[in-house]
């Protein structure tokens, strides 16, 4: 099973006190909210980080606007021209709208958990517009690009055969990073080459992989058992000094990727290696590992892939969000429009290529 690593925290809420019984000012209100999430929401402690994050600031400029401290605002201070202003503030800043957008739907959960509650009736988030979204297109790879890229991995070293099973398992399977990171030995069935993955909304959830993943994960296993081995060594008193004594949960953990020093990859250097191969074999720019993800899923869209089974595999909630990798390939449209229209090489928007009049 997959491991979870809002549990800690959650333990740490109850033991600290952090939720309050009666909490009087905003600033408690909102660590009410934030141990409600985490105890009966079952959401990731990324979502709790990023709505303590949102909330925070509206707290923090509505305070601003009152001349006061945020532990002396009280859930009577909130009101519509309050956080219409806040949105304009993050407006006028240059925020992205889906920026905007976002910090406006955290603000809206915790008024909606104080109506909830009894602490309020009005919604004074209700007059505030978020602004409309554009609709972007997800950035991707092409399949000679992933070769390439793929390609590029010095596989000499026991790190260049980490990183190789590492993308390889990332483009195969579609994963998002934290899946990526969060993936432990006892996930991994090599021989069926399956991946277990817990994603978001603790949705658990088996992806298949490639031959070519597979391969290049048992050549990851040889070197990955010394580094491994070297940090359980490390981890004993010498000399008689004391470690600090790690908890039964942190002992169990085994991940499939680590760094050199036998510790869990992170994900900030899991995308700081992809950017540097993308550097090395291309001259795009802008490629994260989510990219890695929005390919995976364009290129099973192009060979034919059912968008319900796409869906399944991303372990998308909604449909909606699978269907946007059905515009992303342009390139392919014109080129089937080019040879499918009778009247395509007559007309003004013609593709470059098309035959000289």
């Amino acid at each position: 099973m997959p491991r979870d690593p809002s549990r800690g925290r959650r333990r740490s809420l109850l033991a600290r006190g952090e939720a309050p019984a009666a909490p009087g000012n905003l600033r408690d209100h909102l660590k009410a909210f934030l141990a409600f999430l985490e105890l009966n929401r079952n959401v990731s402690v990324h979502t709790v980080r990023a709505y303590d994050s949102d909330v925070a600031r509206y707290l923090a400029f509505l305070a601003a606007e009152r001349s006061r401290r945020i532990s002396e605002l009280r859930p009577a201070d909130l009101d519509g021209a309050s956080v219409r202003a806040w949105v304009g503030s993050l407006n006028r800043a240059g925020q992205a709208r889906a920026t905007v957008a976002r910090k406006l739907s955290g603000a809206r959960a915790f008024v909606q958990y104080l109506r909830r509650e009894g602490v309020i009736t009005a919604d004074p988030t209700a007059a505030a517009v978020p602004p409309r979204l554009d609709k972007t297109i997800p950035v991707h790879l092409s399949e000679a690009e992933i070769t390439t890229l793929l390609d590029s991995i010095d596989t000499g070293t026991a790190l260049g055969r980490r990183d190789r099973a590492m993308f390889e398992l990332f483009y195969a399977s579609g994963l998002r990073l934290s899946e990526l990171v969060g993936v432990d030995l006892e996930d991994i069935d090599l021989h069926a080459r399956l991946v277990r993955v817990l994603g978001k909304g603790r949705r658990e959830r088996v992806v298949p992989f490639n031959r070519p993943a597979a391969d290049a994960i048992r050549a990851w296993m040889k070197d990955r058992a010394p580094i491994v081995l070297g940090r359980a060594r490390g981890r004993r008193p010498a000399g008689g000094s004391l470690r600090p004594a790690r908890s039964a949960a942190r002992e169990r953990e085994d991940p499939l990727f680590v760094n050199g020093r036998g510790g869990r990859i992170t994900g900030r250097s899991v995308d700081r290696l992809l950017r540097r191969y993308v550097a090395r074999c291309s001259t795009r720019r802008g490629i994260s590992p989510h990219a890695l993800r929005h390919s995976f899923a364009t290129h099973l869209l192009q060979h034919g892939a059912d968008l319900r089974g796409i869906q399944e595999l991303l372990g998308h909630a909604r449909i909606s969000t699978t269907e946007r990798y059905t515009h992303v390939d342009t390139a392919q449209l014109i080129e089937v429009y080019r040879k499918a229209h009778p009247r395509a090489r007559r007309v003004g928007d013609a593709p470059r290529d098309r035959e000289p009049r």
